[in-house]
């Protein structure tokens, strides 16, 4: 199949080397002639996947036309704020029906719609599924043993992106799923950024399970709420994205969070991590759901109160875990009562 990955960032690039591995023809397109040129030359990124080197076979180009041109396939992979611009651009060479793959990770700030009802606003002539889960571009580029999940609005849908995509190391799942499997992929970030702040404080085991185990609850109670299933959120695209995505070392989101913990303002953190950090995009939008919903996210407020209204980082845990008392779990209660 001859397939066609917009974004030429870490994922973008390890999906290359996936998708060409399981021998189809690929082309990268990027809006930064300087990527074009390097990833040409050497057949690798060097600032966002180094050690990662893709097959003499990928094809690179800075010309969405040219990108597009006869594609049966076209996956997304840009950042979360850069997803509408470039479904925008893509829109009048896309053919009816052509499936999109949507890998980014977020909700837009100022619609508060997730990334497939973006590109669907943009594309509507497309069918758009997602994928997500654990997954690092580090360790795909790498041939790691991962799994995914995808979601689409048909089953053929679904099972045409599984068989895309599944290799012996890269084991895809399919969904009907696709509200909670995007809004376990983008909360994931938010969670995240609290635990890189826990970790910069220089909190222990104990908090970064804490805020991994009330973020989850937090993630489904919202998701839920949209449309999301229950068990969604306990699958790969919700506990399992938000386990790696709190604890890795790859996990920009978290790196960030460290360097806020450590004092920085949320733009040193991201301008230090020299790549888009998710979840600062999608705290405002997470809260203002949240606000819409009814659905109460005291993390996610917290995560929002220390990186735009200069709430002191050292006094965040002590004000989440001197909130009123209540029971762990609701719905569920004594025969004395």
């Amino acid at each position: 199949m001859k397939i066609t990955i917009l974004g030429a960032g870490s994922w973008g690039v390890a999906l290359a080397k996936l998708l060409s591995c399981n021998q189809h023809d690929v082309t990268i397109w990027s809006i930064d002639p300087e990527e074009v040129a390097m990833l040409t030359e050497y057949c690798e990124h060097k600032l966002k996947l180094p050690g990662v080197i893709l097959p003499g076979t990928v094809h690179y180009t800075g010309d969405m036309e040219t990108a597009l041109k006869d594609t049966e396939m076209v996956v997304i992979a840009v950042p979360s704020p850069f997803v509408r611009s470039t479904a925008r651009s893509a829109a009048g060479l896309i053919p009816k029906d052509m499936v999109i793959v949507s890998v980014a990770k977020g909700i837009e700030d100022d619609t508060l719609l997730r990334l497939s009802e973006v590109i669907g606003q943009e594309i509507p002539q497309a069918n758009v599924a997602v994928l997500s889960g654990p997954s690092h571009a580090e360790e795909v580029g790498k041939c790691m043993a991962t799994t995914v999940v995808v979601g689409a609005q048909s089953h053929a849908i679904a099972r045409l992106v599984q068989d895309t995509f599944m290799t012996d190391f890269f084991r895809v799942y399919t969904s009907p799923d696709m509200v909670g499997i995007e809004l376990g992929g983008a909360l994931k970030n938010v969670i995240a950024l609290a635990a890189g702040i826990a970790d910069g404080l220089g909190c222990g085991d104990n908090t970064k399970a804490a805020l991994i185990t009330r973020g989850i609850v937090e993630i489904s109670s919202l998701g839920v709420t949209l449309g999301g299933y229950p068990q969604t959120f306990s699958g790969l695209s919700g506990i399992g994205d938000l386990i790696v995505t709190c604890a890795s070392k790859h996990s920009r989101n978290r790196r960030a969070g460290v360097l806020i913990g450590q004092g920085m303002s949320y733009q040193e953190a991201m301008d230090s991590v020299k790549m888009v950090v998710e979840g600062v995009y999608s705290a405002k939008a997470a809260l203002q759901l949240a606000r819409k919903k009814g659905v109460t996210m005291p993390i996610v407020e917290m995560v929002n109160r220390i990186l735009f209204e200069d709430f002191p980082v050292g006094e965040a845990l002590t004000a989440l875990l001197t909130r009123d008392k209540k029971s762990e779990i609701s719905g569920i209660s004594w025969d004395d009562e």
